[in-house]
């Protein structure tokens, strides 16, 4: 029986796709369409090694990219539209009602929908998208699978997920922490285990997912029982261009001092601050991380970046009850950064933390492994793959 999955995570201007085979992990296609809505729209794809890339059109969205790849993309490869046996969407919140994947209906549709005001930017792209494959994939119109970055938290316990408001904003309108990357969070408590040779179920860690969106999740007993985003992805670290945590008043003192609106400040929260805001250059680790030493605005923006990160995991350290098994570092900036893996380590020699230079240098494009000293407390790198999650889910809801 085949094991492909085509796998689909759309964005509000980009669709990143795959067809992947849910048990092996190996990709045949993957590719990413981007700049929809724009005189630009483009997309770009890798099948079975070979790369190709194409423009959509003006204006072109989700509809034409999902129309490209199964007019343009599979003809070249006929066997694989053959083979597809279920469609993977990641969902990026599925509020209080989704615990874990699910196929699609229209009972499923509409709890996407009705989670919209907590990811504005992203669950009308996933209802885009899922409508779309619908259309084009008709005969896997009842094997799409919904999975979800909330799912994983709903785990966390009453005082971790509550926020001290008035109770009555979340009994009746679910204003309460939800957190966001459980998809990664989930795959690497399963990846830890397994490198420490423990059950899940006897595993306690902290995972830093760093990247462009970044947080951090305090796993204890294989399950997720605090993270840093919260109601909405803004909350908790710096990020490329989000804030993270603030004092709430900033947001008054924006609006009755300087005037901004609603919309000024909602812009300014999510896509002028954290790395891009702190440096005025530049939302990309990279360019920070490669102008540390010599540039000004490029120290301060990480030394805020990496000062959080290890605020976070010393504030989790207090929900391991009394055993911390492994720190792990994921995601874009997570593999591949080795001077913010070494700044946040040095902020936690507490903890008993004490990086290994040669195996933090190594760890970057691919490597993996332990990134501290003998001795000391262990961190991990460890690769996500959060298509495989989503992958292995579908194909498993399909039966």
């Amino acid at each position: 029986m085949s094991k492909l999955v085509l796998i689909l995570n759309c964005g509000s201007s980009s669709l990143k796709f795959a067809v992947m085979d849910a048990t092996t992990g190996e990709d045949m296609l993957s590719g990413l369409a981007e700049c929809f809505n724009l005189d630009d729209a483009r997309i770009k794809w890798k099948l079975h090694g070979v790369k190709g890339e194409a423009m959509l059109g003006a204006g072109a969205a989700h509809q034409a990219a999902l129309d490209h790849i199964v007019s343009q993309i599979l003809p070249q490869d006929p066997s694989l539209a053959e083979q597809l046996v279920a469609i993977g969407h990641r969902i990026v919140h599925g509020g209080e009602q989704f615990s874990r994947s699910v196929r699609i209906d229209d009972a499923v549709i509409a709890g996407i929908e009705a989670a919209i005001p907590f990811a504005p930017l992203h669950n009308p792209a996933h209802l885009i998208g899922i409508r779309a494959a619908l259309q084009v994939f008709p005969a896997l119109a009842n094997k799409n699978v919904a999975v979800f970055d909330t799912a994983f938290h709903q785990t966390l316990p009453q005082e971790a997920y509550l926020y001290a408001l008035p109770h009555t904003l979340y009994r009746e309108h679910g204003i309460r922490r939800y957190g966001a990357h459980g998809t990664s969070h989930r795959f690497i408590a399963e990846e830890t285990a397994k490198a420490l040779g423990k059950p899940l179920a006897e595993l306690n860690m902290i995972n830093c997912h760093l990247g462009n969106g970044a947080s951090v999740c305090a796993v204890r007993n294989g399950e997720s029982v605090d993270t840093s985003m919260g109601l909405t992805p803004l909350e908790g670290l710096a990020m490329g261009t989000r804030s993270g945590d603030i004092d709430p008043a900033v947001v008054f003192f924006m609006h009755d001092q300087l005037g901004f609106s609603v919309d000024k400040i909602n812009h300014v929260l999510t896509r002028e601050s954290g790395l891009l805001g702190l440096t005025e250059v530049s939302s990309d680790c990279r360019y920070v991380t490669s102008n540390y030493p010599q540039e000004e605005h490029a120290k301060r923006a990480l030394d805020v970046f990496t000062y959080r990160v290890a605020k976070y995991v010393g504030a989790y350290a207090a929900a391991m009850e009394g055993r911390l098994d492994a720190l792990v570092f994921t995601g874009g900036i997570g593999e591949n950064a080795a001077l913010v893996r070494e700044l946040v380590l040095g902020r936690l020699a507490l903890l008993g933390f004490k990086v290994d230079e040669a195996a933090n240098a190594a760890a970057v494009l691919g490597g993996e492994g332990r990134i501290t000293a003998e001795g000391s407390r262990l961190a991990l790198v460890i690769p996500t793959n959060e298509e495989l999650v989503i992958a292995r889910d579908a194909l498993a809801l399909v039966g």
